[in-house]
C-alpha cells in the first residue's frame, strides 16, 4: 500500500539498507550527507515523497537511478546532482512519447541507493517503487533482475556531478530491440563502457546513472524482489528504538519480521585490518576480524563478496548471499565497507575494540538460480580467487560442522 516518506525517515531507511547492503550499496556517511540537505526550498519543491507498490505502478513508466562508482569518491555529494540530471534526460526524452515518466526505482538495497531514488524522486515530483533488483547491493549492472529481464537499456545516461553527460547506446545487431539474449548481453557491455567514463578526472570516481526505463506492463517481471524498502525502513525504526541491541536480537528479528535464516558465520571479535584501493569506479579491499585463533577475513569489491574462516577449508559464505556486520556495544552498529575505513585508510575510531560479528543469509531466489544473474557473481568471484561452483549458505554451514565432527 502506498505511503508517504518523509525527511525523519532517511536516518532509519538509510540504516536499515545499509545492513541489507552486504557491506556496500554506499557508505552510510554518504548517504547521511545527502540526507542532512532534503529540506524544502531552493532545491527540493518537498520534503516527502511517495513510496508505491510494484501492483500499483500503473501510472507511468519508472527508471532505475543510481550513483556508479566508488563509495569513497561519492562520499563527497550533498545533492545527487548526477543522478537528478540523468533522470531528467530520461524524463525529457519520455516527453516525446505518449507514457509520462512517473516512477523512479532503486538498483539495489543500500544505504546510497534508497537515499538518492528517494530523492532524485522529490526533484522531480516523482514516486519511489518499493522494489529493487536485488535485495541487496551488487558490484556491476548484470547482476541486476532488471538485465535479467531483459529489459532494453536505451536510453542510458551517465552524468557527473558537473553536469557531463554521456549517453550510451549499444545498437541491436537484429532489429530494432536485438535478439532474444542482446539486452543480457548488452547489461555487461554498458557496464564495461561506464567504468572507464567514471574513472575519467572529469567525472572523479562517480557518476549519476539512469537506465533501464520500464513501461507498466514491464515493471512486475523486472522487479520480482520487493517490499525491500519498505523492510529497510523497519529495521532501521527497530534498531533506532533499541529494540535490537545484540547480534543475536538482529538474527531473531530478521527471522521474525523478514523471513530470512539469518546465522552469525563469527565469532564475536576485533576489527583489526582492512585494505581499501580506489580504481576503476571501484573500491577493493579486504576486512579482517580476529576472534581467538580464528581470523575472519571478507573480501569486497564495494560489497562483501567471500568470506574466509582462518580455521576452515572453504569459505563461509559466498555471493550472492549476503553478509553484514553488526557491532556490538554503545554506538552505531551497522556499517558498510566504506564506513569501517577513513579516508587516509584507518580503521573508522568509532568500532575500536567493540564486539563485530558477521551476520550471513542466503540470497533471493532469482540471484541463485542459474542464469545472468548468478553467472555474474560467479565470474566476479573467479576473479577473487574463487574457483568453485556457488554453494548455498546452508550447505556451507553443514560442511564446516562436517568439518568439525571430522577434527574431534
Amino acid at each position: 500500500m502506498a505511503y508517504e516518506l518523509h525527511r525523519e525517515d532517511l536516518e532509519p531507511l538509510l540504516l536499515g539498507a545499509a545492513f541489507f547492503g552486504s557491506g556496500g550499496g554506499g557508505t552510510i556517511e554518504s548517504a547521511r550527507h545527502l540526507a542532512a540537505h532534503f529540506v524544502a526550498g531552493d532545491y527540493y519543491p518537498t520534503d516527502t515523497v511517495k513510496v508505491v507498490s510494484v501492483e500499483e505502478a500503473t501510472e507511468g513508466a519508472a527508471v532505475m537511478v543510481a550513483y556508479l562508482g566508488a563509495p569513497e569518491a561519492i562520499n563527497t555529494a550533498t545533492y545527487p546532482l548526477g543522478p537528478v540530471t540523468a533522470a531528467k534526460n530520461v524524463q525529457d526524452r519520455l516527453d516525446l512519447k505518449p507514457t509520462r515518466l512517473a516512477y523512479v526505482m532503486p538498483p539495489e538495497s543500500g544505504a546510497l541507493g534508497f537515499t538518492v531514488a528517494v530523492l532524485v524522486a522529490a526533484k522531480l515530483g516523482l514516486a519511489v517503487i518499493d522494489a529493487d533488483g536485488a535485495g541487496r547491493a551488487v558490484p556491476s549492472l548484470p547482476m541486476l533482475t532488471f538485465a535479467a529481464a531483459e529489459i532494453d537499456p536505451r536510453p542510458a545516461f551517465l552524468v557527473s556531478q558537473g553536469g557531463l553527460c554521456v549517453e550510451l547506446d549499444v545498437t541491436p545487431r537484429v532489429g530494432n530491440q536485438g535478439g532474444t539474449t542482446h539486452q543480457r548481453d548488452v547489461s555487461a557491455i554498458v557496464e564495461q563502457m561506464m567504468r572507464p567514463v567514471v574513472a575519467d578526472p572529469e567525472f572523479g570516481q562517480f557518476g549519476g546513472l539512469a537506465m533501464w526505463v520500464m513501461q507498466p506492463s514491464d515493471i512486475g517481471r523486472a522487479t520480482p524482489i520487493r517490499g525491500t524498502l519498505t523492510r529497510a525502513l523497519e529495521l532501521g525504526r527497530a534498531v533506532q528504538a533499541g529494540r535490537i541491541g545484540s547480534a543475536r536480537q538482529m538474527i531473531g528479528y530478521l527471522a521474525e519480521h523478514c523471513g530470512l535464516a539469518a546465522r552469525a558465520i563469527s565469532e564475536p571479535g576485533e576489527l583489526v585490518s582492512a585494505e581499501v584501493d580506489t580504481s576503476g569506479g571501484f573500491d577493493l579491499g579486504k576486512v579482517r576480524i580476529q576472534a581467538g585463533q580464528h581470523t575472519y577475513t571478507v573480501m569486497y569489491q564495494n560489497e562483501s563478496l567471500l568470506a574466509w574462516d582462518s580455521e576452515r577449508p572453504q569459505p563461509i559464505v559466498l555471493s550472492p548471499d549476503s553478509v553484514a556486520y553488526y557491532v556490538g556495544g554503545e554506538g552505531q552498529s551497522i556499517f558498510s565497507n566504506g564506513d569501517l575505513v577513513q579516508a587516509d585508510g584507518t580503521l573508522n575510531p568509532a568500532i575500536g575494540k567493540r564486539p563485530v560479528t558477521l551476520i550471513a543469509w542466503r540470497a533471493e531466489a532469482e540471484l541463485r538460480k542459474p542464469g545472468l544473474n548468478l553467472d555474474s557473481f560467479m565470474q566476479l568471484l573467479n576473479s577473487l580467487g574463487y574457483l568453485g561452483p556457488y554453494v548455498p549458505l546452508e550447505s556451507l554451514h553443514s560442511l564446516q560442522s562436517m568439518h568439525k565432527g571430522d577434527a574431534s
